[in-house]
């Protein structure tokens, strides 16, 4: 398969008293760059979703939110942390001492610390298993986000390369074309200079103009890495960064068949060509 650096899966799950949502989305990036948006109460679990995470993508800059909402329960009210009110206590006597005209914290601002108001129905087991349930769901989506993602460029990709190639089997035949024009033309000019022909000097004109518009190889290089593109694509996997030095080698024999040509044709198809291949590359960034 090919995959999108591109994705998004959003997921969630209900508990007893507080409600747990993951969202997974990524863009391309050149190496994996990954960040966590969790709350405190999860933080230990972490290493766990990075290397859940890293196992499934290897480029792409990704983002991991995960929201916990707690509810009060009317037959369950929520409870103070102990431990972490008498933390905050410490910290506003050390405070004031540093800056004595600081304020003292009130009732409301203790309240609407961060862990101070526990539900006692949210245990840190079940948190925990419902996340890892969630993370596994959001990340079977997101999968599936990147791979019909991939398939649509892997569908681009593909297109533009039946047109490429209809293009280098066109201007193939115009190079032996535009010799003889040179030479029938080269032939009036000796015939009106000289009053005769010179066979000698006309073939020795002619080899050196054919050695400088002979595209021969330019063709037969874009029709190979026209056929590597294809056994990439077809391959699948990780290919990004193969498909990507591709582009720069099509790209190469594109300018150097426009360089060389002597037909108004010719010019055309090149420039058709780099266009084509400008626009492969540009969705080829976008492949892991």
């Amino acid at each position: 398969m090919i995959y999108s650096m591109t994705g998004f899966a959003s997921v969630a799950a209900e508990l007893d008293s507080a409600s747990l949502t993951l969202e997974l989305r990524s863009v391309n990036s050149r190496y994996l760059d990954l960040q966590l948006r969790m709350p405190d109460e999860l933080r230990a679990q972490e290493p766990a979703l990075r290397e859940a995470i890293a196992a499934q993508m290897s480029r792409g800059k990704v983002e991991c939110r995960i929201n916990l909402a707690t509810r009060q329960s009317a037959q369950e009210p929520a409870r103070l942390n102990q431990i972490m009110v008498q933390q905050l206590a410490l910290w506003s006597v050390q405070v004031r001492e540093a800056l004595p005209e600081a304020r003292e914290l009130s009732v409301a601002d203790v309240l609407r610390w961060s862990g101070v108001l526990e539900s006692p129905a949210l245990s840190a087991e079940s948190l925990n298993k419902t996340l890892q349930a969630l993370l596994q769901q959001a990340l079977k989506d997101f999968a599936a986000a990147r791979e019909r993602e991939g398939e649509k460029l892997k569908t681009f990709l593909l297109e533009r390369v039946t047109q490429i190639e209809a293009l280098r089997v066109a201007v193939a035949p115009r190079v032996p074309a535009a010799i003889a024009a040179y030479e029938a033309k080269l032939r009036t000019r000796l015939l009106e200079a000289l009053g005769s022909e010179d066979d000698e000097r006309v073939r020795q004109e002619i080899t050196l103009y054919a050695s400088k518009i002979d595209v021969d190889e330019e063709l037969s290089r874009l029709q190979s890495h026209l056929t590597e593109v294809q056994r990439v694509l077809a391959k699948g996997g990780a290919v990004g960064k193969r498909l990507d030095f591709l582009m720069q080698e099509l790209h190469r024999e594109a300018n150097t068949l426009g360089s060389k040509s002597v037909d108004a044709e010719v010019s055309r198809s090149a420039m058709d060509i780099k266009i084509l291949i400008e626009q492969m590359r540009e969705q080829v960034q976008n492949i892991e």
